[in-house]
């Protein structure tokens, strides 16, 4: 258990400045988020998943993590529709774009009928 916590964060931390060293490159530095923690955390995972696991336990993870990034697009794509509204309360309008990335992940997990895979 320990081990396997050390390793994550070595690799994870490896993973994060190879990401970071990117991020350097590409303008404008607002990208820099992008690159800098959710690949590197989830390349770390899929590392490790498929070296303890196998690769049809690495494969589900990977196409659960697509999955919800559709979902995480469609939130960002409500956030900003509820953004432009001036009316709609921040609380509502967080709301609304949690249930979309919900709704989203949630039924093309369904669809993709994965529920199964693991």
């Amino acid at each position: 258990m320990l081990g396997e916590l050390l390793l994550r964060f070595v690799l994870g931390g490896a993973i994060v400045c190879a990401f970071a060293a990117l991020a350097e490159i590409f303008r404008p530095k607002t990208f820099a988020g992008l690159f800098g923690s959710a690949p590197s955390v989830a390349l770390a995972t899929l590392v490790l998943a498929f070296h303890r696991h196998g690769p049809s336990y690495a494969a589900a993870e990977a196409r659960s993590m697509l999955v919800g990034s559709v979902g995480l697009l469609a939130y960002s794509i409500g956030c900003v529709a509820v953004a432009k509204r001036a009316r709609v309360p921040v609380w509502l309008g967080a709301g609304a774009a949690w249930a979309l990335w919900l709704a989203v992940a949630f039924g093309l997990f369904a669809l993709a009928g994965m529920s199964g895979a693991r």
